[in-house]
């Protein structure tokens, strides 16, 4: 019995969650605004990655941050730097952003500028392999990042983020050489339950992979609809 009340709040909560997320996407569109969510375990390089991005597209694309996280506004410190919107939201003991809580993001953003004028909503998840996938925050896309020292195996034991995922980018590939593990057998992994999402592998340090990460997000911004590819 009380396995059954578990199971049933928890569908309840997500059919709740989808609503405000779909609520969530009408802005969006309307607002001809991309957004992407971005996730991964904490450490995989999410905050890196969108200073990296923020650098390289900033003549390209008028963008805007969603920084989520546990405590602090360490991230949204560093990427202010950039001299973009950046909302932080504190999750508190929540693991992952949810719909309601990127709707207030939203509303904060909406205070102080014109959400038309953006071409990107970066939306940075808690770091965290299991709920963030699980809740939709109306992004036309999510992005996963695996670090390859978390190991070839993570897809197979969190599979829901990578079937999830639209692109998967394995970063910190530098340090293979330094490490007992192939980024071919991560690749394989997700293929294992994911044949559609584009797989980049990428290094922040040596910028390996970063122009086909930057290609895939102007993409994305272009056509609003991710098109997915094979890696």
């Amino acid at each position: 019995m009380h396995q059954t009340f578990d199971a049933a709040l928890g569908v309840n909560l997500l059919h709740a969650n989808q609503d405000l997320a779909d609520h969530n996407r009408e802005h969006f569109d309307k607002w001809e605004l991309t957004c992407l969510n971005i996730m991964s375990s904490p450490g995989a390089g999410k905050t890196v990655l969108l200073e990296k991005t923020l650098a390289a597209l900033q003549e390209k694309l008028t963008m805007a941050v969603i920084e989520g996280d546990m405590t602090t506004e360490l991230d949204a410190d560093r990427l202010r730097q950039y001299g973009v919107p950046v909302i932080p939201i504190n999750t508190g003991r929540s693991c992952h952003l949810d719909a309601k809580m990127v709707s207030g993001g939203l509303h904060r953003l909406e205070h102080d500028y014109e959400p038309s004028s953006f071409d990107l909503l970066l939306v940075e998840n808690v770091g965290n392999l299991v709920c963030p996938a699980e809740f939709e925050v109306g992004e036309h896309a999510k992005v996963a990042l695996l670090s390859v020292t978390e190991g070839e195996d993570k897809p197979l034991k969190y599979p829901v983020m990578f079937q999830e995922a639209d692109c998967l980018l394995v970063t910190k590939v530098d340090l293979v050489p330094h490490l007992n593990v192939k980024v071919q057998n991560i690749i394989d992994n997700v293929r294992q339950m994911n044949t559609q999402a584009t797989i980049i592998p990428v290094s922040a340090q040596t910028g390996e992979g970063l122009d086909a990460w930057y290609d895939w997000v102007l993409k994305a911004c272009a056509q609003k609809d991710v098109v997915k590819a094979t890696a």
